[in-house]
């Protein structure tokens, strides 16, 4: 199997999808990260393709930054400021040639992510 990475988000305060909220995904080398992408989740809080797709994909450790403040603010949500969550970064290892599924679970006071398949 080849690896590759895809992600999910559910705004868990509204009861819905999260579109439109921008993820970044870098590449954790020692000290240092590099920009590998840049996307908005679609209408069903799913990227439109694979995050890093099995052309790409490589063991190690990697990071994914969710811009929650944007997104809250553009879903209604009541503004504060500064915003309790505004950018999520999610670190992490793949360590196999895997399907690897990094879901935010995100609400404007808390979140949540696990391993998902």
């Amino acid at each position: 199997m080849t690896g590759y990475l895809t992600t999910h988000v559910l705004d868990t305060a509204r009861g819905c999808p999260a579109e439109g909220l921008k993820i970044e995904l870098f590449r954790l080398d020692g000290t240092g990260r590099t920009l590998l992408k840049t996307l908005h989740t679609n209408d069903d809080g799913r990227t439109d393709e694979q995050i890093l797709p099995a052309d790409a994909f490589e063991i190690g450790e990697y990071e994914l930054v969710f811009h929650a403040g944007a997104y809250l603010d553009a879903s209604g949500t009541p503004p504060e400021d500064p915003r309790f969550l505004n950018i999520i970064p999610i670190r992490f290892g793949m360590s196999e040639q895997s399907h690897y599924h990094v879901p935010l679970l995100l609400s404007p006071f808390g979140y949540s992510t696990y391993r998902g398949s």
